[in-house]
């Protein structure tokens, strides 16, 4: 017999529920007690079901974390879901594609020096102090004093 009915009755348990949205099933409580997930009342015998709608919106949690969206802009998100909120949802989604941008920019920097450290290491030669442990430590003391 399916886990999963086609009328999208509760039928699964959070067992179920988590290798359908392939997560663990900590995952599921975490979000339950974050308020992204509803967490159903017990039925006969004392056990949760879970419906397809539940599968779906561990989905929907899912996809915006891998698009880098906090919990807590996801419960945001999961606010504006009613249709008329495209335009609250899309200033949202234009904060985070900003946010992703200065991030990648943050990254290329980091990625130059980086460059730039490991070829001034390779070009040193004798007993001189490491270019790049000399850059880092004085990293180090910027970052204190400011």
């Amino acid at each position: 017999m399916s886990d999963i009915h086609t009328r999208g009755e509760p039928s699964m348990t959070i067992g179920g529920l988590a290798k359908a949205a392939e997560v663990h099933v900590e995952t599921i409580r975490l979000y339950q007690r974050k308020g992204l997930m509803p967490e159903p009342l017990r039925r006969c015998g004392g056990i949760r079901r879970y419906a397809e709608a539940d599968r779906s919106r561990l989905h929907f949690i899912k996809s915006a974390q891998r698009l880098g969206f906090s919990l807590d802009e996801i419960a945001e998100l999961l606010q504006l879901d009613d249709g008329a909120s495209c335009v609250q949802a899309r200033t949202k989604a234009q904060a985070k594609l900003a946010d992703v941008r200065a991030r990648l920019e943050d990254l290329r920097r980091m990625e130059g020096a980086l460059e730039e450290l490991i070829r001034l290491c390779g070009a040193s030669r004798g007993k001189v102090p490491c270019p790049l442990i000399a850059a880092l430590e004085g990293l180090h003391q910027i970052v204190l004093v400011s």
